[in-house]
């Protein structure tokens, strides 16, 4: 294994209704746990989203209404998710900008603290355009030399990703082997939220990247405008982006 791991890293991918991440829900996971000794342990779940699964999404991962409907809800399985990533780092093929701003959403509206600042994120998507500019089926041909079978099949997805990413710190000399020096290279932006609604000035301070307000200090324009704060809970917007608004809030 050339990946240097101090704690477990949870490598996950999500099959879902769309690609929606305050709307959508998730209909598969699978997560694939390595630890530091290189044993691995691996779980999947069906989902039941609550919602009827588009002919669209079916037709990319084959997962139908009836496939699901005697399937847990994300609530039922949401404290055994949380208990196999807690103390663990987080990496996935496009993870930094889908998988995990939606599960960061199913956990909070399950009721749990999901909390980025817990977590260092790898996203073996980043690292590939990056190094290689193209879709994991491709990133797994041109890595690892094979023919991926089942793709879009979580489980298949996860165990590629993995070999993907241990296979980029093999290939390339300059690359880091160890989390926290992937987690800074594969980073796409510095965002304070999931979804990237808010961000990082060079001084720090979290600006607003989106609307009238877009580049501006949150915290001044709460101040200036102290109903934009409550227009934006009761808006269209992810838990999580809400969730970090709030802490500002209260900072304030």
């Amino acid at each position: 294994m050339n990946i240097k791991l101090h704690k477990p890293l949870c490598i996950f991918d999500l099959e879902t209704t769309g690609t929606n991440i305050a709307k959508d829900r998730i209909v598969e996971i699978c997560i694939l746990k390595v630890n530091p000794d290189a044993s691995r342990e691996s779980k999947t779940w069906l989902v039941n989203p609550q919602i009827p699964i588009p002919k669209d999404a079916t037709e990319v991962h084959g997962i139908s209404d009836d496939d699901v409907k005697d399937a847990p809800v994300f609530k039922e399985i949401a404290p055994k998710i949380m208990e196999m990533i807690s103390g663990s780092d987080l990496g996935g093929f496009n993870s930094n900008r889908f998988d995990v701003p939606l599960l960061g959403e199913e956990l909070l509206r399950a009721g749990l603290d999901f909390d980025l600042e817990k977590f260092r994120l790898v996203d073996t998507l980043a690292i590939y355009h990056k190094k290689e500019p193209r879709n994991l089926s491709a990133a797994y041909k041109f890595y690892c030399n094979k023919d991926l079978e089942n793709a879009h099949s979580a489980e298949a997805d996860v165990l590629a990703t993995f070999e993907v990413l241990d296979a980029q710190i093999a290939k390339y000399e300059d690359l880091p082997n160890d989390i926290s020096g992937l987690s800074e290279y594969s980073h796409r932006k510095n965002f304070a939220d999931l979804a990237g609604f808010i961000a990082y000035d060079d001084g720090g301070n979290e600006i607003f990247t989106f609307g009238k307000y877009k580049g501006q200090n949150v915290k001044e324009v709460f101040r200036k405008d102290v109903g934009y704060f409550g227009w934006i809970q009761n808006a269209d917007f992810p838990l999580y982006t809400k969730k970090i608004l709030t802490r500002i809030q209260l900072r304030k």
